[in-house]
């Protein structure tokens, strides 16, 4: 379950910012979560509860949104989202594919007070 440790990395991420801004208490948070990080949205909901008994979390809600896999074809240019791992463009059936989305793990904003 590597969702644990990436949590503690946005956990010490949000304390941070939150210090640096004078914030006590953090309400929302929202991640952005790319399917290929391989990040389960609820296991990072689960790992999350750990860290909600600390002030600074307590009362904070985590709304995770996920990225899907996209590519874009080097043949013919072609963007799309990639499904069920197939990495052939859509348009032209070439596997000259590169990746251009679906990788992203970053908190998009967080609120507080």
């Amino acid at each position: 379950m590597h969702e644990l440790s990436l949590m503690e990395n946005v956990v010490a991420t949000l304390r941070a910012s939150a210090a640096e801004n004078r914030i006590k208490k953090i309400t929302r948070i929202q991640l952005v979560v790319g399917k290929l990080t391989m990040a389960v949205p609820e296991a990072l909901q689960f790992a999350f509860e750990v860290f909600k008994e600390e002030d600074l979390f307590k009362s904070a809600v985590l709304e995770i949104k996920e990225e899907p896999v996209r590519g874009e074809c080097k043949e013919c240019q072609h963007a799309f989202e990639i499904k069920d791992y197939e990495f052939l463009c859509p348009s032209c059936s070439s596997p000259q594919v590169k990746l251009v989305g679906g990788r992203e793990l970053y908190i998009d904003f967080y609120e507080g007070d």
